[in-house]
């Protein structure tokens, strides 16, 4: 079995990539392994270790529904967290698991801005080294 990677925030082309992830998933008989970052500002010290459980309970609240909805759906999925930004985090993850695809969504926000601010998905497109799947959400 091989895995699929979605990035997942519960923003709206997040949940347009969760629809298209399940389905991938599901057609290549793939684990859905929903990747979230977690990684405060800084680096040291209790008010950081404070700042980055607060992110991992925020992260747990904001995929659970996209855990069950998959799991509803027939499809096997799991949570990581880990210690990076959001593109990083799903590069390193993907890395690890073999990953097929990496799928993402993009949602209100101009191709320009995202090339000038650093959108995730622009940002995988230019430092993955498998498929990228963008997924934007429904208008």
């Amino acid at each position: 079995m091989g895995s699929i990677v979605l990035g997942y925030d519960a923003s709206p082309g997040a949940k347009a990539a969760l629809d298209c992830a399940i389905q991938l998933a599901r057609e290549h008989g793939d684990e859905l392994v929903i990747a979230h970052g977690v990684a405060p500002p800084g680096g040291v010290g209790e008010e950081w270790r404070a700042n980055r459980a607060a992110l991992e309970d925020q992260a747990r609240e904001l995929t659970k529904d996209a855990l069950a909805e998959a799991e509803a759906a027939g499809v096997s999925a799991c949570l990581e967290l880990v210690d990076e930004r959001p593109a990083t985090a799903l590069v390193d993850v993907a890395d690890q698991r073999e990953a097929r695809y990496i799928v993402v969504g993009t949602w209100g926000e101009s191709p320009l801005r995202g090339a000038i601010l650093g959108s995730t998905p622009h940002k995988l497109l230019h430092i993955a080294d498998r498929p990228v799947v963008v997924v934007p959400a429904s208008r």
